[in-house]
């Protein structure tokens, strides 16, 4: 079988796969998109880091590829549905690069708050500046965490060391797995309106995009750092040019753009107390190393034995059972999806109710998926098939399976409550001809619709004309309506309307059919 490197990877790494008497390796690295398109169709294993783009056009053509290896954690540069589509399994690193994000996050810090960098150029420039970089102390000072992932932890352990007193926000997280870390977990608006530092640590979904945005940056406190180690997205980099020009913000460092790499007139570079390194959070050799090590032994594991390890589409059983599986580990994971973001408030627990033929299908794997769609929302492409259960631990979320042989009137069912600090979801959904997902009820309401792409989940009063305000509100903003589905508890008392769009909803509109006559809650979910 053949393997090939389109990225640098390390020695060690490479040594791996050649080491093998069965896979025949090539390293080309630096290949256009149209090289890589041409040549592809001759490999099972394709192993990148960040350069390489794996998309649609190139995976089609890519008829004996197996699986596609990422040596970090980052999928942005790969078509994960195509892989999926076509069969091709696709693994990343995920805690490879913790440690050299965190200490390069604290070393962020560190040069923000004394001016580190400045100083040092103003002295290579022949200038001794002593009174110009009056710097402050971190100690006693309050960090504020959003995330807290494996990077966010150790973020929060490096820098509690240095006497700062740490607040977190991370609706994943319980509040006694934080307290073992000494770690006060608190809403995102106290993180603003305490943290003297605030520091990021979540992936770039559509939920974190401008996390950090003007509404934010106007609660936080006066003379605020912010310190982006994570993704480009997340603060709005317009807000925050505002913020240092108006002085509300005292300084940021940035290791991440939303374009990267910035333009060389980009707002942002004409700050003073604001300092700059080229995404370079992972870019220890230690991480690299590591990295390149995992990738390489999961691929080999993958080709020669069959062993799937940290797999984002497929968890680790053997083909033939995911196979048979798939309709309900697919089924289990959109209902999850579903519900966590219908969800308000931290995460305390999900119960599992499997019935009926589903049970002829091992359920661990289902339980996996279901984990996987709850936490992938928030936790992007760090979780997997592999780690949710592991990272659903960390953050003491109580999960329980059970199972019952009646399913009532279906003949498979797979049922999900979720708990929070704040409110309760229930759902339910089912297979028709064994592999047509069907949401089969949602928060007491029985209604049939189909859980995929966008979906708006409203709850009204029973009243005419309720469902034609939805409509002319949607058709107004040039949304097209791919499905609608009613239900109802009892005549004139609450319903629900699950609408399926083709497009994202903004949160103007949104907001326009929340003030709509009998309107509850509008909330729109990406399944």
């Amino acid at each position: 079988m053949k393997v090939l490197v389109s990225d640098p990877l390390c020695e060690q790494g490479i040594e791996i796969l050649r080491r093998e008497p069965d896979l025949e390796v090539d390293i080309k690295t630096g290949l256009s998109p149209e090289e890589l398109t041409a040549i592809i169709p001759g490999y099972e294993a394709l192993l990148v880091r960040s350069s390489t783009k794996v998309r649609a056009p190139m995976i089609s053509a890519a008829r004996r590829l197996k699986v596609i290896g990422r040596a970090g954690v980052g999928l942005d540069n790969i078509d994960v549905e195509a892989a999926s589509k076509q069969g091709v399994v696709v693994m990343n690193t995920p805690g490879g690069n913790t440690i050299s994000t965190a200490e390069h996050t604290v070393a962020m810090i560190l040069a923000l708050s004394r001016f580190v960098p400045q100083a040092s150029l103003s002295l290579k420039s022949g200038r001794w500046e002593k009174k110009k970089f009056l710097g402050v102390e971190i100690y006693g000072k309050t960090l504020g965490v959003v995330g807290l992932g494996r990077v966010g932890r150790e973020v929060a352990r490096r820098m509690r060391g240095f006497g700062m007193r740490i607040l977190a926000y991370d609706p994943y997280i319980s509040l006694e797995a934080a307290k073992k870390e000494e770690i006060e977990v608190v809403e995102l608006e106290e993180i603003f309106s305490k943290a003297d530092y605030i520091t990021v640590h979540t992936p770039l979904t559509p939920d974190t995009r401008y996390l950090i945005g003007r509404q934010a940056v106007s609660r936080m406190k006066d003379g605020v750092y912010l310190i982006n180690c994570a993704r480009g997205g997340i603060i709005d980099e317009a807000v925050l040019c505002q913020g240092l020009d108006s002085g509300k913000i005292a300084g940021a460092a940035l290791d991440v753009f939303e374009i990267e790499p910035p333009a060389p007139n980009h707002p942002l570079l004409k700050f003073a107390n604001v300092i700059y390194t080229p995404h370079l959070g992972a870019s220890t050799k230690e991480a690299q190393q590591q990295v390149g090590i995992a990738v390489a032994r999961q691929v080999v594991d993958f080709l020669n034995r069959g062993i799937v390890s940290n797999a984002v589409n497929m968890p680790s059983v053997s083909q033939e059972s995911f196979v048979n599986a798939w309709p309900y580990i697919s089924l289990a994971e959109k209902l999850s999806k579903l519900t966590g973001q219908l969800s308000e408030g931290r995460l305390e627990g999900l119960r599992l109710e499997y019935s009926g033929e589903v049970l002829r299908q091992d359920i661990t794997l289902l339980t996996m998926a279901a984990l996987k769609g709850l936490l992938s929302p928030v936790l992007g492409e760090s979780v997997n098939y592999v780690n949710a259960p592991v990272l659903a631990r960390e953050r003491g979320l109580e999960v329980v399976e059970t199972k019952k042989s009646d399913s009532g009137d279906y003949g498979n069912l797979i049922h999900l409550e979720l708990l929070t600090s704040k409110d309760r979801h229930s759902i339910s959904g089912t297979l028709f001809s064994r592999n047509e997902a069907r949401l089969v009820e949602l928060d007491g309401f029985m209604i049939e619709a189909i859980p995929a792409g966008w979906m708006l989940i409203i709850t009204n009063l029973d009243k005419p004309g309720v469902v034609g305000h939805i409509g002319c509100a949607l058709g107004s903003q040039g949304i097209n309506i791919g499905g609608m589905q009613l239900g109802r508890e009892d005549d004139g008392g609450q319903a629900i309307s699950i609408v399926n769009v083709d497009s994202p909803i903004s949160e103007e509109v949104l907001t326009q059919i929340r003030r709509l006559p009998h309107i509850l809650s509008a909330k729109l979910v990406k399944v």
